[in-house]
C-alpha cells in the first residue's frame, strides 16, 4: 500500500496570481500556493478587514536598449541585499503575513520584507512596532510611539519626509554589521573566558598550591628526622601445634595454631598498658617531649595519656601475617639508639605476655587435677568403710564359710549316700536284719536333716542377719567399688603429675627472626611522598568543593 505524497499547507492568505515571470524578475522566490494578486479597483474588500491600497500599475517593460528607471534599480539592489541576509523560509512566510495584513501587494517573499521595512515595519518583532504615516501635502510625517527595540536585533531603513532627495546611505551593509558582531561576540566570548581562566588559576593557587607549598615546607625544612628499626618475631608452639585446634590440633600448621596468641599480643603491644610500662621503664614521653623536636612531632610537658598514646600509635606500627604468622614491628624515634632499646623493650614485654597467655590455663590445669584426686581418695575411703562395716556386720570372710559349708555338705551327701546303699542292700536280702535296717533307717534320717539345715545355712535368713549368699553379694560389690576407687584414684594421681609436669613447662615460645639494628639514615619524614600526598588531598579537597557549590548554584537559580 502506497500512501500519496501530502504537501504542507500554510495559513497564508492567497490572492490572484500574477505573471510567475515577473517574480523572478524581481529576484523574489515564491512560496507554494502563496502567490498574491492586487485587487481590482472595483473589487469590495472582505468583511471584516480593513481597505487593502492598490498596488501601482506595473510599468511597461524596458525596450531592448532601453535604461530601467532609478527606482526599479534601487528596488533590485534593496532584493539583492534582502537575499544574502541569509533569512529562513520560515522568517519569509512570515513576512508575507504581515504584509498581506497590512495590505502591501509583494511579488515575492523578499520584496514583502523590502516593502515592510520601507514601511518601517519590522516583519519579525512580534511586539508592537512603529507606524509611519506620510502625509501627501508634504507635511512631515507624524510618528506613532512604540516599544524600544534593540537596535542591534531590528535593522530599519531610515524614513525620510516625503520629496527629500533619497542620498546614498553610510551605514555598513546587514551582512559587514553581522560579521562586526560576531567578531564583537567572540571577543567578548575571549575576554570571559581569559576572565574565568584568570579566576581558576587564582583559586587553585589560593586553595590548593599554596597549601601544597606550606606542607613541602614543612616536610622538607621544619619537619624532624625519624628513624625507624624494623624487627620481626613470630610465636611457635611447644605440643606440635595444638593449641586450640582440638582433636585436629596435630593437623593444623604452627601459624594458625598459635594465630590468636600472635593477635592478642599485636594487641597488647598497641595498648595503652604497654606505652604506660614503656614511658615507666625507659622514658617515651620524655623521648618525644625534648625542646628540639619540631612542633608538630614534639610531645607536651603535661600531656595527657590520651596524647601520648596518639603519639605511640603513630610511631609504633605492629602488622601481623596471617598466612606466615610473622609479626612484624616498626619503631619511630628521633634518636636511632632509642628507636632500637624500645624495640627491644617491647619484644621482651611481648614474650612475658605470651607466657602469660598460656600460664593461666595450665594453672587451671593443675587445680583441676588436684580436685579430681581429692575427690577419689575420698570415694576410695567411702568405699573402703562400706566394705568394713559389711564384714563387721556378717562373717568376716564368706567365700571362705560358704567353701565350708559345701564342703561340710558334699560329706554329708556322701555319708548319706553310703547308707542308703547299705538299707538297700539289707532291704533286698531275703530275711534282712532288723535291728540293721532300723539303726541305717535311723541313721539316713539324721544326714538327711543335716543337710537340709547346711542348705538353709546359704539360702535362708536366720534371726537379724541376712542370708550368707546374700551377704556374700554385698560384700563382693563393695569390693568391686572399692576396687574403682583404687582405679579411679590412681588416674587422679597420673593426671595431677601430668599438669604438674605440663604448669611447670612453657608450652609457647617466642622466636625472633629478625633483632632490632639501629639505623643510621632516617626514615621519616618522605618529603616528596607527602608533598604529592598533600597536593592530592587538597585538590581533592577542592574539586569536592567546586562540584557541590556549582551543583547548588545551579538549584538555584533554575
Amino acid at each position: 500500500m502506497t500512501t500519496k505524497p501530502k504537501a504542507r499547507k500554510f495559513r497564508i492568505k492567497r490572492s490572484a496570481p500574477h505573471d510567475g515571470a515577473a517574480n523572478y524578475a524581481q529576484g523574489g522566490s515564491v512560496s507554494r500556493g502563496a502567490a498574491t494578486r492586487a485587487p481590482a479597483p472595483d473589487e469590495a474588500p472582505p468583511a471584516g478587514q480593513p481597505p487593502r491600497a492598490v498596488a501601482p500599475a506595473p510599468a511597461p517593460a524596458a525596450r531592448e536598449g532601453q535604461v530601467s528607471s532609478a527606482n526599479e534599480m534601487a528596488a533590485s539592489a534593496t532584493l539583492d541585499e534582502i537575499r544574502h541576509e541569509g533569512l529562513t523560509g520560515r522568517q519569509l512566510r512570515m513576512a508575507r503575513r504581515v504584509a498581506q495584513k497590512h495590505g502591501l501587494a509583494p511579488t515575492s517573499d523578499f520584496d514583502a520584507v523590502r516593502l515592510l521595512r520601507a514601511k518601517g515595519i519590522d516583519p519579525f518583532q512580534r511586539a508592537s512596532i512603529l507606524e509611519l504615516v506620510t502625509p501627501t501635502d508634504g507635511r512631515p510625517a507624524v510618528q506613532t510611539p512604540r516599544t524600544e527595540i534593540d537596535p542591534l536585533l531590528v535593522q530599519l531603513p531610515e524614513t525620510l519626509p516625503f520629496g527629500v532627495p533619497n542620498l546614498p546611505a553610510v551605514e555598513m551593509s546587514p551582512a559587514a554589521k553581522r560579521s562586526e558582531e560576531i567578531t564583537r561576540i567572540q571577543k567578548d566570548i575571549g575576554s570571559r573566558r581569559r576572565k574565568k581562566l584568570v579566576l581558576l588559576l587564582t583559586r587553585l593557587l589560593a586553595f590548593v598550591m599554596l597549601p601544597t607549598l606550606v606542607a613541602g615546607w614543612y616536610y622538607y625544612v621544619v619537619a624532624t628526622p625519624m628513624y625507624s628499626t624494623k624487627s620481626e618475631f613470630l610465636i611457635l608452639s611447644a605440643d606440635g601445634g595444638g593449641g586450640g585446634g582440638g582433636g585436629l590440633g596435630g593437623l593444623l600448621p604452627s601459624q594458625f595454631a598459635t594465630g590468636q596468641d600472635a593477635i592478642a599480643t599485636q594487641s597488647y603491644l598497641l595498648s595503652k598498658d604497654a606505652m604506660l610500662r614503656l614511658d615507666s621503664d625507659v622514658g617515651f614521653r620524655d623521648h618525644f617531649s625534648q625542646p628540639w623536636i619540631d612542633p608538630i612531632q614534639r610531645l607536651d610537658a603535661d600531656a595527657s595519656n590520651e596524647e601520648a598514646f596518639k603519639l605511640y600509635k603513630k610511631n609504633v606500627k605492629i602488622g601481623y601475617d596471617p598466612t606466615e604468622g610473622v609479626l612484624r614491628m616498626e619503631v619511630a624515634t628521633a634518636d636511632p639508639a632509642v628507636s632500637a632499646n624500645f624495640s627491644e623493650k617491647l619484644i621482651e614485654y611481648a614474650e612475658e605476655r605470651v607466657d602469660e597467655l598460656s600460664q593461666e590455663k595450665r594453672q587451671d590445669a593443675v587445680q583441676v587435677a588436684i580436685a579430681g584426686l581429692d575427690d577419689a581418695k575420698f570415694e576410695r575411703r567411702e568405699a573402703q568403710r562400706r566394705l568394713v562395716e559389711m564384714q563387721e556386720g556378717s562373717v568376716l570372710d564368706p567365700q571362705g564359710e560358704i567353701g565350708n559349708i559345701r564342703s561340710l555338705i558334699s560329706n554329708v551327701e556322701l555319708q548319706l549316700q553310703e547308707k542308703q546303699l547299705g538299707l538297700n542292700i539289707q532291704l533286698n536280702n531275703a530275711r534282712p536284719n532288723a535291728a540293721r535296717v532300723e539303726a541305717l533307717q535311723s541313721e539316713i534320717a539324721v544326714l538327711s536333716a543335716e543337710l537340709a539345715r547346711q542348705n538353709a545355712r546359704l539360702t535362708q535368713a536366720t534371726g537379724d542377719t541376712t542370708s550368707l549368699a546374700s551377704q556374700t553379694a554385698n560384700i563382693q560389690m563393695a569390693q568391686a567399688d572399692l576396687a574403682t576407687a583404687d582405679l579411679v584414684l590412681q588416674s587422679a594421681l597420673e593426671n595431677k603429675r601430668q599438669s604438674t609436669i605440663e604448669a611447670n613447662k612453657q608450652v609457647r615460645y617466642l622466636t625472633v627472626s629478625v633483632r632490632p639494628v639501629a639505623s643510621q639514615d632516617a626514615s621519616y619524614p618522605r618529603a616528596f611522598e607527602n608533598t604529592i600526598l598533600a597536593f592530592l588531598i587538597f585538590a581533592g579537597i577542592y574539586l569536592m568543593l567546586s562540584l557541590t557549590a556549582s551543583i547548588l548554584r545551579e538549584q538555584v537559580t533554575s
